[in-house]
């Protein structure tokens, strides 16, 4: 399975700068920069809903599946 985090995109969308969000969700940048890049194994729902609350947007539009190679040829 293939979860692709968009968040750079929203936050391009929204002008809105990692450190700014960062603080509001109460994360370090870095490891907003991990979420970003997709290397976490998982998110917890109340961080997921504080980057909605701040970008004003909907978790779909942060996460997205895309199917695996694997997945597609069966």
């Amino acid at each position: 399975m293939a979860i692709i985090v968009r968040l750079d995109v929203m936050l391009a969308l929204r002008k809105v700068r990692s450190r700014e969000l960062a603080e509001f969700v109460g994360i370090t940048e870095s490891n907003l920069s991990l979420l970003k890049s997709g290397h976490v194994r998982g998110v917890r729902f109340e961080t997921l809903g504080k980057i909605c609350e701040y970008l004003q947007c909907q978790p779909g539009d942060l996460l997205a599946w895309e199917p695996d190679e694997a997945s597609a040829e069966d």
